[in-house]
């Protein structure tokens, strides 16, 4: 790839990620003025609470927890964040412990319990604020009974596998949870509850946001039943747990809490960050560097190669007819793409690494276009990668090493691809999640 194409790309993509920075947009959002916290369009008077606790899960959920730290000061009595390993930093009041994502562990175990014993103990006369961010579903591990975490461990996995998008994987998971679909809302009630949610879900939907640990529930069991018929996991499934969801569908265990509950009477819930935020400031720096520019999506979803090759199909339209902008182009989507692992898929990589490899294969030749897929959290699936940067020259150079494309990609293996022609984008951490960045550059 070229060295321009590779600086413009990054420098696009780390603009957008400027724009979600935990810290910025919570002070966007929540302010102090005395004795007064001031959180979207409601008003409260800190006076009022005996005790403010700060609790939070999420892979931002420790820099987004840093800045109400300062905010709140002397009024915060005590607080639990868990994060994703790697991705703690240091609070003077709030207690952070990692845990394992994306599947759970049982530190995260723990800290769930220790955090549903803390709200336990709230009453009317607290205030409980919570930081959400995209990784709280698997950070936040509490199994209903008489389920376990290796039961939970195993579903988990195999519903990362099936291809189900998030909203599905998620009906499960807070039907098998006790922090989960509102979990966590009803063992702080009767306190006030107010949640800050950095939104990492297509559609901003906040019962699919880290499965909803604050929101009330528009799943029900039913609807867990059907996604295990369409993926054919009755048969995988850990039999406690297929046994579980057919006895809530018989009614035989409560429902998650649904709309209309008192538990969430005392419930705000506000997103302070989402993808279209990153987007329209990727977009105004690819226009400051001279591109004309189109977001063409924050809902991209679908297998990760499909996604990947329509994308190139729209760069390769852009050349060819200058529509439906003409070069030089930037062009921005966003979403979560998904990645079904086909019998011998015994690779390494993510679906911002698939998505890549499948537009590389599809640009093949066309010199003037290149792509950046990454995610925004700074990890890429089970890897320490983003995503990958490819263009129209990245098969070629793989194929002079003796590499093959289209057998890495039949093995989910696009890492040990790009890792070889030093093509991953690699960020670390990067404290913020709000879903998948894809830009195009046509020049």
């Amino acid at each position: 790839m070229k060295g321009d194409h590779r600086r413009l790309l990054q420098e696009i993509f780390l603009a957008g990620l400027r724009a979600v920075d935990p810290e910025a947009v919570m002070r966007s959002h929540v302010r102090r003025q005395g004795n007064r916290l001031i959180v979207g369009d409601r008003t409260y008077a800190l006076g009022d609470f005996k005790r403010v606790f700060l609790i939070g899960a999420g892979k931002a959920a420790a820099l987004m927890a840093q800045a109400l730290e300062e905010l709140l000061n002397d009024r915060l009595t005590a607080g639990l964040i868990i994060v994703k390993y790697g991705h703690a930093v240091p609070l003077s009041r709030t207690q952070v412990i990692a845990a394992g994502h994306p599947i759970p562990d049982q530190s995260g175990l723990e800290a769930t319990a220790q955090m549903l014993h803390l709200l336990n103990g709230c009453d009317e006369a607290d205030l409980v604020i919570g930081v959400i961010s995209g990784g709280a579903s698997a950070l936040l591990p509490a199994p209903v009974p008489p389920l376990n975490l290796p039961q939970k461990q195993w579903t988990t996995q195999l519903l990362l596998e099936c291809g189900a998008d998030i909203g599905e994987i998620n009906s499960i998971r807070k039907h098998l949870s006790r922090s989960k679909g509102g979990g966590l809302a009803r063992a702080a009630y009767p306190a006030t509850l107010v949640s800050l949610i950095l939104s990492d879900v297509v559609g901003d939907r906040l019962d699919v946001i880290a499965s909803g640990p604050t929101v009330a529930d528009a799943s029900r069991f039913e609807d867990c039943l059907s996604i295990v018929e369409r993926y054919k996991l009755a048969s995988r499934l850990p039999a406690a747990v297929w046994q579980y969801l057919q006895e809530g569908a018989a009614g035989l265990h409560p429902e998650t809490p649904q709309t209309g509950d008192p538990i969430f009477a005392q419930v705000q819930n506000v997103i302070v960050g989402n993808n279209r935020m990153a987007l329209l400031a990727a977009r105004r720096r690819a226009e400051a560097l001279g591109f004309k520019t189109l977001v063409l999506s924050s809902s991209l979803e679908g297998e990760a190669r499909k996604v990947g090759r329509a994308l190139a199909a729209v760069g390769q339209e852009v050349l060819l007819s200058g529509r439906p902008l003409a070069p030089p182009a930037c062009v921005l989507a966003g979403g979560e793409t998904t990645v079904t692992l086909r019998r011998g898929g015994l690779g390494k990589g993510g679906r911002n690494q698939e998505l890549a490899l499948a537009a590389a294969m599809a640009l093949d030749g066309s010199s003037r276009i290149s792509l950046l897929s990454a995610g925004t959290d700074g990890t890429d699936g089970p890897t320490d990668a983003a995503g990958a940067l490819v263009d129209g020259t990245t098969c070629a150079r793989a194929r002079a090493g003796g590499l093959n494309p289209a057998d890495f990609l039949s093995r989910h293996d696009a890492y040990h691809f790009f890792a070889s022609l030093g093509d991953l984008l690699i960020t670390g951490p990067t404290g913020t999640n709000v879903m998948d960045i894809v830009c195009l550059l046509i020049e």
